[in-house]
């Protein structure tokens, strides 16, 4: 067999690597990460086949200009962080001069991260208001045995992260619907908080909202000053579930009246249904048991799925 020659091992190192499985968020993303990496490995054919590796060139894997695109990463400092419980974190990103992410709703951007010279992508919704001038936040809860998380703990301020997006998004309308009902678990709350921050800025619009944050313990509920603030408006009412807490004699006067202990399960679903002021339109975050759990107990309520949006 003739060896490689030094020119085929060239071209090799040059090709493009395959994404694995881990990489993609999942979040139905255009382009998806398996998209970039076609567009790639098909450049690289057209310039192996012509022998020219300038063609290579035009390759733009990211870029230092702070403006959000779909199809590169762009380069966003770190301008603070904030531990919020053991495990979450909130992290703020510098935005230059006044700029704006212009985020529609509910809408999620795409972090790239290298650990152990494996490239990882994990999706997030920033909580700050899609409008917010000179700056983006992100709520994060860190795994102990994550891949992201390991590069996500090393953050520190200045440092200099990789972003790309907006995807997804709830095409949320003023006045639409008439109550919505948000099942948020855990970080899943991190979609809610710019709707209920334009429905809250929006004097036109009366839409009721019902917020239900599904946590460990009292301990572990995020953003606590946030909510309390949102919980003043007339129109917005918050509950909190708490599945390892038993009793609420513990919890501060001003959570026992609004929070239940054990698991949001078919029963309480039902109670809370009916105590919502409207049919109420549900949007659902958490993990995927917890979306799938959600969306059987509401059909169970007498829901339907054309009733739901599943970030």
């Amino acid at each position: 067999l003739q060896a490689m020659s030094d020119n085929e091992q060239d071209w090799l190192a040059l090709r493009p690597q395959e994404p694995s499985p881990s990489q993609c968020c999942g979040g139905g993303c255009k382009p998806c990460i398996y998209d970039v990496y076609e567009k790639e490995l098909a450049q690289w054919e057209r310039a192996k086949a012509k022998q020219d590796k300038s063609l290579l060139m035009e390759k733009k894997e990211q870029s230092n200009n702070s403006v959000l695109n779909p199809d590169t990463f762009t380069a966003f400092s770190v301008s603070s962080v904030e531990q919020l419980t053991e495990d979450t974190y909130q992290y703020k990103f510098e935005l230059p001069g006044n700029s704006s992410l212009r985020l529609s709703l509910g809408q999620h951007i795409v972090l790239r991260g290298v650990v152990n010279g494996l490239e990882v992508q994990r999706a997030y919704t920033p909580i700050s208001p899609g409008n917010a001038e000179g700056y983006f936040e992100v709520l994060i809860k860190c795994y102990e045995a994550g891949l992201m998380s390991q590069y996500i703990k090393t953050w520190r301020k200045g440092d200099v992260v990789f972003w790309r997006g907006p995807f997804g998004g709830f095409p949320y309308q003023p006045n639409k619907h008439g109550e919505l009902l948000m099942l948020a678990s855990g970080t899943g709350l991190a979609p809610m908080l710019p709707i209920l921050q334009s429905i809250t800025d929006d004097e036109e619009d009366e839409t009721f909202v019902t917020l239900v944050g599904c946590f460990p313990t009292f301990d572990k509920i995020y953003l606590k000053p946030l909510l309390r603030d949102l919980a003043r408006y007339w129109n917005i009412r918050i509950l909190y579930v708490l599945s390892q807490e038993t009793s609420l004699e513990k919890l501060p006067w001003s959570y026992r009246e609004n929070t239940y202990t054990g698991r949001l399960n078919e029963d309480l679903m039902k109670t809370i249904i009916n105590s919502c002021r409207r049919q109420p339109f549900v949007l659902i975050c958490g993990s995927s048991s917890f979306n799938e759990d959600m969306i059987r107990y509401l059909k169970a309520a007498g829901i339907e799925e054309n009733s739901c949006f599943v970030f």
